[in-house]
């Protein structure tokens, strides 16, 4: 489960009931939505919010570094609350479902010298692409 919403109180986020059904929408693991979704559930809970205020509120929790925008593909834009817990991503080429994964070992170490063209890497970013169960079936 995502600590989205502890992230964001201890930060001293002021968590207006549109703020906070947005995060609440957002807060779990493996939450992987596009900003459609987030606001087609946020109404659900909170009838008068507007998609303007979803969008607005997604992308302060971009800058503020509390949830990721991951993009795959020409698909829309899909946001990780996970911005904390260091993970790569699992994604059907099929349907577009995204996992969190934690493989092992360290990809930011099995990237040699000769292939860093005299690069200072900081961070790395692995997406793996393959089909569901669902989707490998039909």
């Amino acid at each position: 489960m995502s600590d989205l919403l502890e992230r964001l109180r201890g930060r001293g986020w002021r968590m207006t009931a549109q703020r906070r059904v947005v995060a609440e929408v957002l807060d779990g693991e493996h939450v992987h939505l596009t900003a459609d979704e987030v606001h087609a559930r946020a109404v659900a809970k909170l009838p008068e919010i507007s998609r303007a205020t979803v969008y607005n509120t997604l992308g302060e929790l971009v800058s503020l570094g509390e949830v990721l925008e991951v993009t795959t593909d020409k698909r829309a834009k899909r946001y990780d609350p996970n911005a904390h817990r260091p993970h790569h991503h699992l994604i059907c080429s099929g349907c577009g479902t995204i996992r969190d994964v934690h493989p092992n070992g360290n990809p930011l170490a099995d990237l040699p010298d000769s292939e860093r063209f005299g690069f200072t890497v900081s961070d790395v970013e692995v997406t793996y692409r393959g089909l569901c169960p669902k989707c490998a079936a039909s």
